[in-house]
């Protein structure tokens, strides 16, 4: 049995995609690293999503991770917003899939609750609760990091518990559990 295991969180995003990364030794949780990729300077779409896959891809042949967490984009109002975001989080998982990195998603109520102990807690609640839990010296100005490292080590939290989410471990385990969007 495994030890030791990195686990790389993503908040996919068309503006700033976040992610942090932890090491797991026993049952104690280590801070490895918090970054976002910053897109907004880039007007094409089919660009960001290329630069979200490439640098997820990237993060993955660096670091190794044994598994990714990724925030489930959320329902919102603004239907073009969710099908950016839907997109943004379906090129890291493919990135990560391309390289068999099991992967599981959690609602962004989820990552909050196993953070704050609230659902519905503030991007700045997620933050300082992550930064006492790993001894962070400094916050970084745009959350979305540290909303990526929140997805990680709510999936530190979750381990052994039989429903975290949906569960990712390669292209034919996507397809299974997604039977009803495939064509036939």
């Amino acid at each position: 049995m495994k030890t030791e295991k990195i686990i790389l969180g993503i908040d996919p995003g068309t503006t700033i995609m976040g992610f942090g990364l932890i090491k797991i030794v026993g049952k104690k949780m280590q801070f490895l690293q918090l970054n976002e990729l910053q897109l907004q300077k880039y007007s094409d779409h089919y660009l960001k999503l290329k630069l979200i896959f490439e640098r997820t891809i990237e993060l993955i042949d660096t670091y190794h991770p044994d598994e990714i967490a990724i925030e489930a984009p959320f329902f919102g109002k603004n239907v073009q917003s969710m099908l950016k975001l839907g997109r943004a989080q379906g090129v890291a998982m493919a990135a990560g899939l391309s390289r068999e990195v099991p992967i599981t998603e959690y609602s962004p109520k989820k990552i909050k609750m196993a953070i704050t102990g609230n659902g519905n807690a503030s991007k700045e609640q997620v933050a300082k609760m992550l930064q006492s839990l790993l001894g962070l010296k400094t916050l970084p100005k745009n959350l979305d990091s540290t909303d990526g490292l929140a997805a990680a080590v709510c999936h530190f939290y979750n381990q052994g518990k039989v429903e975290i989410g949906k569960n990712y471990s390669g292209w034919a385990s996507f397809v299974k559990q997604n039977e009803k969007r495939v064509k036939k």
